[in-house]
This record gives structure tokens, sequence and C-alpha cells, in this order.
């Protein structure tokens, strides 16, 4: 009888079942000894799933993993052939101790050593593996980090490299910059003093023109036969004409040098840029060049190697540069032509018109003429100029307050825009009210634009309208005073020519 907490220790049979009358009988106590040394006492495994609730503690797989069949040899009797009798009749009156029980029932429980050994040598080569692995992985780490550092060195000097010979780059062609800028400058200076002689030579050119004007004006006072289309009369016209188309002549040649100093201007502008450009890259690269990975300052940067916003390479920077240098070279070219065609011009019209001036001073002889119509047409048009400047500058006061009244509009959708950029994570998303903000602002930013652009045209019109009056005006009081001059002191002013044939010679 076993304690209620033990472990059980009963036997149970296995084998099939014996008929009545059958006897069972243990083995033989000395067969048994040697192999009762070599193991422990353990229950004898139940096929029973009953009998597991008496064993809480021990898992069933223990019982049910190798279930071994004694077979009859241990449970039946076997005949002696010489006795006739059976081998363990003589043990049917022992009782075998629970000792021996347990250890007989230990053996059918218990792995072959053939099973053992399988095992230990499973063990032995899942370890010679799994360390032959890990040595490998070892080994391929140290190389691979080596490897990693040296790439890493050869990558940072190489870039250290190129960044010496890009600011190289940089330096050579900021020196030549600097040196077409310098040079252009000065063209620039000279091509200005070209133009303001020349400029200064036209004004002149309105004295003459005023002394002709005025000839004609006294001229036309002529009445019934004096007036007569004779020769001064015909030298006169043809000495304003030639003042006119000389001063022509003068004002596009202006106008051109005008165009050149703003095409010189303008490749300045580029030369200019593109230094200081050149110099805050060169500025940015030679940092760049001096960092150094203990140099201080040093952080991440996430996803800025994904940003791509360059607009060149180093053919096109390089032609880019060249370009300039080039078209400020055939600036310069033009330029001097230009200062070239200025001499010209000036020196043709001087000697043109003191020819003329003189052929008008011999054939003249007190007769000129003068249009009153003229006058009355030029004060008729200067009215309507003046009219038409007063009703211009109301429209462009009008356009002014439309323009103004853009700003607080354009300012809440700026403003709106803005307070959204400051939405979180996810949130900032491109939604119906951004697209709509941002047409608003297209739309705002194109109303302003075509606005300012009409107020350009409006004032461009208000400009020319204002040279218009003070044309008008000018020849308007050069009539009127005609009419004075032409009647006391027309010879009187003739017998000098107001300007110097050669103004100027450059």
């Amino acid at each position: 009888m076993e304690y209620l907490g033990h472990t059980q220790t009963a036997s149970y049979m296995t084998g099939p079942r014996m008929n009545a009358g059958q006897t069972y009988h243990l083995p033989s106590i000395g067969t048994m000894h040697s192999s009762l040394k070599s193991f422990d006492t353990y229950p004898a495994p139940s096929p029973m799933r009953r009998s597991l609730t008496t064993l809480p503690w021990r898992p069933s797989t223990y019982y049910q993993t190798a279930k071994v069949n004694p077979g009859t040899a241990l449970t039946r009797s076997m005949p002696d052939p010489m006795s006739g009798r059976s081998a363990l009749n003589e043990l049917d009156a022992l009782k075998v101790p629970p000792v021996f029980a347990a250890a007989r029932n230990a053996l059918y429980t218990r792995f072959t050593p053939n099973d053992w050994a399988s095992s230990n040598q499973g063990n032995y080569l899942a370890s010679d593996r799994v360390r032959a692995g890990a040595e490998r992985l070892r080994l391929d780490t140290v190389r691979m980090c080596r490897e990693t550092d040296d790439k890493t060195k050869r990558s940072q000097t190489d870039v250290g490299k190129r960044l010496g010979e890009r600011v190289g780059d940089i330096t050579f062609w900021k020196t030549e910059l600097n040196h077409e800028t310098d040079n252009m400058i000065s063209e620039i200076n000279a091509l200005n003093e070209a133009k303001r002689i020349m400029e200064k030579a036209l004004q002149e050119t309105e004295n003459p023109l005023h002394i002709s004007q005025e000839c004609l004006y006294n001229r036309e006072k002529r009445q019934c036969i004096d007036l007569v289309h004779d020769n001064p009369e015909r030298e006169l016209i043809r000495e304003v004409d030639v003042i006119k188309r000389c001063q022509e002549r003068m004002r596009n040649t202006i106008e051109k040098a005008s165009v050149q100093l703003g095409l010189d201007r303008a490749a300045q502008h580029e030369l200019e840029t593109d230094h200081r450009d050149k110099q805050i890259a060169e500025s940015l690269d030679t940092t760049c060049h001096g960092v150094r990975n203990v140099s201080r300052g040093m952080n991440f940067h996430n996803g800025v190697h994904r940003i791509d916003n360059t607009v060149s390479v180093p053919e096109t920077w390089a032609r880019f540069s060249n370009d300039n240098v080039q078209r400020s070279q055939s600036e310069r070219a033009a330029s001097k032509q230009m200062r070239n065609e200025l001499e010209s011009v000036l020196n043709a019209c001087a000697n043109e018109m003191w020819n003329q001036w003189n052929a008008v001073n011999v054939n003249l002889n007190n007769r000129v003429q003068e249009s009153t119509d003229a006058r009355n047409r030029l004060q008729t048009h200067l009215s309507k100029v003046l009219q038409e400047i007063f009703d211009m500058e109301k429209n462009i006061e009008l356009l002014k307050k439309s323009i103004q009244d853009k700003i607080a509009p354009m300012q809440v959708a700026h403003t709106r825009l803005d307070i959204r950029t400051r939405r979180p994570n996810v949130e900032l998303c491109r939604d119906p009210v951004q697209h709509r903000l941002v047409e608003e602002v297209g739309e705002i930013t194109d109303t302003v634009e075509a606005l300012q652009a009409k107020l350009r045209d409006a004032e461009n019109a208000l400009q020319q309208l204002l040279r218009t009056k003070s044309a008008l005006e000018a020849d308007l009081a050069v009539k009127n005073n005609s009419l004075f001059i032409d009647r006391e002191k027309c010879l009187a002013m003739r017998k000098t020519f107001p300007m110097s044939p050669r103004i100027v010679s450059l």
C-alpha cells in the first residue's frame, strides 16, 4: 500500500492477457542483479491516461514516448528441456522486493545506448556546425568592417581632392570674371562720356534750328506778292531739314548708345552676379574642404542626399562663365564701335549744318516765312494734350487705388498659407483648401500684375503726353518769340553760327 503523494511503484502487465490457469513468474534474481545496478527506480509507464491523474507532476509525454512490450519471456513460464519444469518454478514461492520491481519497470522507459550515442553525436555535430558558422560570421564581420573603413576613407579622400580641384577652378574663373568686369566698367565709362557729348551737341543744335525757324516765321508775314517761294526760303527749309535730319541721326545714335549701354550693363551685371556666386561657392566649397571627422558642428541631415537641386554640370558650368566672358568681350567690341560711330555722326552733322548755314546766309535777303496757322494748331493740340494729361492723371490714381486694395486680400491669403504650413506631420495635406489658397494667391498676383502693367502703360502714356506737352510748348514759345525776333533781329542773329562746326574730337 502506497501513501498518498508518493511515487506509485505498482507494476502493470503490458503483454497479452494470460488465460486462466497460467502462472506468472519473475525472472531469475541472478540474471537481473547486474542490470539493476545500472538503473534507477522509476515508476512503470501506464498505458491508461486516467492513471496520470494520480501523478500530476509527471508529464504524460514521459510515459508515452518509449513503450516496450516485454513479450512473453518475462511474463510467461518457459519449460526446461531437460526436466520439463519451468525455469522460474523455483522462484514461484518467493516474493520480489518492490525495489527490484521498480528497476524492472524502469527498463521499459529508458533509451538504448545507441540512442544515447546518436544523441551525443548529434550534439557534437550541431556544436561544430554552429561554431563554424559563428566563426565565419566573425571573420566576415571583421573583413567587412575593414573594407568599409578603407572604402569610407578612400571616398572621403577622393571627395576632398575633388573639392580642392573645384576650388581651383572657381578661383580661375573668378579671376577671369574680375578682369573682364574691370574692362567692362572702363568701357561703360567711356561710352557714357561719348553719349554725354552727343547729347550736349544735340541740345546745341536747337539754336540754329531756332534761328532758321524764326527766319521762316518772319517771312510768313509778307503780304501779297512778297509771299513767294524764292531761293532763300528754299534754303531755309533745306537748312531746317538738315538740322532736323542731323538731330534725328543724333537721337538714333544716342538711342543706340543707350541700348548698347544697357547691354554693357547687363553683361556687367552677369559678370558681377557670376563673380558673386562663384565667391559664395568658393567660400562654401572651401569650408567643405576644411571639414574633417573631428570638426565641430557636424550633424545629420536626413534626406539631404536625395535632394537634387543642381542646375548645371561641370561642362555647362564652365560654358556659362565662358559665355559670360565672351558676351562681355563682344559687347565691349560693339561699344568701341558705337563710340566710333558717335564720333563720325557728330562730325558729319556739324559739318553739314555749317555748310547749310553759310548757304542760307548768302541767299537770305530778309525773307522768312511764318505760319500763324501752325501756331494756332499748336495751341489747339497743346490744350488737348493738357486735357488728356489731366484725365490720364485721374486714371493713374484710380489704378493705384485698385492695386492698393489688393494688398489686404493678398496678405490674408499669405497669412492663411503661412498658418497652414505649421500643420504637424501628415496633416500637411495638399487639400482643396490648399489648392484654392494657392489659386487665390495666383489670381490676386495676376490681377495685380495686370493692373501694374496697365499702370505702367498709363504712366508711359502720361510721360509721352508730358514730353509732347513740353515739345509743343517749346515749339509754340519759339514761334511766338520768332514773330518779334524776325521783324527786328533776324539778320542780326544770323551773322554768326551759334555752334562750333566740330564740337568734339574723341
